[in-house]
């Protein structure tokens, strides 16, 4: 699913306008990426998404073999909480 199809299902779930539903996907993903970007959490009820440090550390050009730096480095993590994988792995009967 791509963020097109997101607002469309948020369309069709809440019945607001295209624009609004627009709107508001946007704006969630930006306060995400804000908090994220503060080094803080965002916990919803699909998980939680937090920021870790990779230090840096030497690595290998695979094309030529040389040694190299690779600088540290921030990433983003996703733990799916329990109802999420709840709803993932219920058997259809």
């Amino acid at each position: 699913m791509n963020q097109g199809e997101l607002i469309e299902a948020v369309i069709k779930k809440s019945g607001l306008s295209k624009s609004d539903a627009s709107a508001a996907v946007k704006a969630a993903l930006e306060e995400v990426g804000k908090v994220l970007k503060k080094g803080d959490s965002v916990r919803t009820t699909l998980g939680t998404f937090s920021v870790y440090k990779r230090g840096a550390r030497k690595g290998r050009n695979p094309a030529t073999g040389d040694a190299i730096k690779i600088k540290a480095s921030k990433g983003v993590r996703f733990k799916a909480s329990k109802t999420l994988k709840d709803k993932v792995n219920r058997r259809r009967s």
